[in-house]
């Protein structure tokens, strides 16, 4: 199968996100609940080399291996009424109103980030208390001038609040001086993907990058619903460097969910969701509690597998998406129906509602050029045990015949493969992950 290359989506010009970004949110640890010092803690825990984590014998931090943004995710706001329009967070003049209690000093935060040799991320356009009528350009400068005076380096902007003007919020950021911290900001277009890059025109992609999707659960359903969104983007070559395609972030480890009737991950699906995040040049989020050692001694080989995350950090004039596809679909069940109630809201019948796709996948994405090497993840969404038989020919962009495998997961070199290879007794909702090398 031919490799099509399309031009690629003119990026945001801030010269960052050249590859996925990888970092920490806490909503899906804390939601609501959080301060500064659980902030602190976690910014603490991104750092530290526990001879209990190690690649290749070496004590290796998170940010050793990328994850160096740790940012804040909704409830830093005062939530009240101001000015004479009854402002949610923002004084009448468009200064947002910080919670003090919970964040007394944002600055002495952000610096501590800087001193850790992390980024840190601050959070708009916010969902709790959202303001709904604040569409003038001063409430925008606010926010700028706020994020700068706090020194934070990335900015996640939600679709809940009235500010969804995204050239505004770009051209906001270039104009406003950096006081400290980096002088470009790395922002995500948290709009559920309803503003995407084709729109209003061909080339315009103010971020780094974007939701394809709602919000992820830790379900598998969810998981593998939110990973089809972005093959439409991929297609299009609409996912690429400064601008990349998102489908929410990673629910590795998460044990807490803000819904009952999320039954979380097994480690074959974290595995799966894991991989499917990585195959199609997803940035990286981890939203778990780095400093539980009980969740980081179970995921620890997959989040740190460099392999892995060599197929993320490399690019190559794709960003990877499906190439074939079982001719039989299934549904997946999120929960038992008895679970769901009458009282649940759009999102969270969303997450539970039961979701059709082939009974196997199979994704790929170019890690050099010419089919030099190419990664691949064969996906069984099945409830059973499968043989995924992999035709090289249908791989697009590989021309050899011969070719040599090697898994990834495991760091094993399988050996040379002439015309095909099947991997063996692949687990439900699990994957085999391979690249690809001419012979």
């Amino acid at each position: 199968m031919a490799l099509l290359l399309l031009p690629a989506v003119t990026a945001n010009n801030n010269g960052l996100a050249k590859l996925p970004p990888l970092g920490w949110r806490s909503w899906n640890l804390y939601g609501g609940n959080v301060d500064q010092s659980k902030i602190e803690s976690i910014m603490e825990g991104m750092v530290r080399k526990n001879p209990r984590y190690t690649v290749d014998g070496v004590p290796t931090s998170l940010c050793d291996l990328g994850y160096c943004d740790v940012g804040l995710d909704d409830n830093w706001q005062q939530c009240g009424s101001y000015g004479s329009e009854n402002y949610k967070y923002h004084q009448e003049d468009g200064t947002p109103v910080v919670n003090t209690d919970k964040f007394p000093n944002m600055k002495k935060m952000t610096d501590k980030a800087h001193s850790l040799g992390l980024t840190a991320g601050w959070y708009g356009n916010n969902c709790i208390c959202s303001d709904s009528k604040i569409g003038d350009r001063k409430f925008y400068q606010g926010d700028v001038s706020a994020l700068r005076t706090f020194g934070f380096d990335s900015y996640k902007l939600d679709g809940c609040g009235a500010q969804t003007d995204m050239q505004l919020w770009d051209d906001l950021i270039k104009a406003t001086p950096a006081q400290s911290g980096r002088d470009a900001i790395m922002v995500e277009n948290c709009h559920w993907g309803s503003k995407v890059p084709y729109k209003p025109n061909a080339t315009w992609c103010p971020w780094n990058f974007y939701r394809t999707s709602g919000d992820v659960r830790a379900n598998y359903p969810s998981v593998v619903g939110n990973l089809q969104t972005t093959i439409t983007y991929a297609t299009q070559n609409l996912s690429s460097p400064g601008c990349w395609a998102y489908p929410d972030m990673l629910e590795v480890g998460v044990l807490h969910t803000p819904f009952s009737t999320d039954k979380g991950l097994t480690m074959a699906e974290t595995r799966a969701h894991f991989g499917g995040w990585t195959i199609v040049s997803s940035p990286l989020t981890l939203s778990h509690d780095v400093n539980n050692q009980t969740v980081q001694d179970a995921i620890w080989p997959i989040i740190s597998n460099r392999e892995v995350l060599a197929v993320s950090q490399s690019y190559a004039g794709h960003s990877g998406t499906v190439f074939k596809a079982a001719p039989e679909s299934l549904t997946l069940a999120a929960t038992n129906p008895a679970l769901v109630s009458k009282e649940m809201g759009v999102e969270e019948l969303r997450a539970v509602a039961p979701l059709t796709v082939p009974a196997w996948q199979y994704f790929y994405k170019p890690m050099l050029p010419g089919g030099a090497q190419t990664a691949v993840l064969l996906m069984n969404h099945a409830n059973v045990t499968a043989n995924l038989a992999l035709t090289f020919s249908d791989i697009p962009g590989v021309t050899c015949t011969t070719c040599k495998l090697r898994d990834i997961w495991n760091h094993v070199d399988l050996g040379v493969f002439t015309g095909s290879y099947t991997a063996t007794d692949v687990g439900t909702h699990d994957c085999a992950f391979l690249v690809v090398t001419p012979s």
